[in-house]
């Protein structure tokens, strides 16, 4: 049978549409391509930027800032000595963004100027720290990225 340039177009259409169709499924039905949202309710985070650069900029402005430091037994942030641990108050956020499903949150309660997080509460790779505290009623809000081996 011989097929003209016409029916060799049309098959070559449905051969191209047929495989772009399997890979949008594949992509779509594998659990390994997540296609979740960053961030939840996106558009009401997004309207509270201008606070959160505030706070950003308040943190900026301390000369001692909190350090936070990655080591062996995992992830401790420092307060510098000139605020008193008992007033500082606030949620420390750990977000991983590969997957939502690990992400915590560990309230700032201190006794001394350490809050630690140990190593095992923590999965290795990229973690996005967000620290929101405050301090004698005026707001600060830390960002940092660790990595954990």
């Amino acid at each position: 049978m011989k097929i003209n340039w016409g029916t060799g177009i049309v098959i070559a259409f449905a051969l191209f549409i047929s495989f772009i169709l399997y890979f949008i499924i594949k992509v779509q039905t594998n659990v390994k391509y997540d296609n979740e949202l960053v961030v939840e309710e996106y558009y009401k985070k997004d309207a509270k930027y201008g606070d959160e650069m505030i706070r950003i900029q308040n943190a900026q402005d301390l000369k001692q800032k909190p350090v936070i430091t990655n080591d062996s037994e995992g992830v401790a942030i420092v307060f510098p000595a000139e605020f008193a641990p008992k007033d500082i108050k606030g949620i420390v956020s750990f977000y991983r963004s590969s997957n939502k499903k690990f992400d915590f949150v560990v309230p700032i309660s201190l006794s001394n100027s350490a809050l630690k997080v140990p190593k095992e509460k923590l999965l290795g790779g990229r973690w996005e720290i967000n620290m929101e505290w405050q301090y004698e009623g005026k707001q600060y809000l830390t960002k940092e990225t660790i990595y954990v081996k």
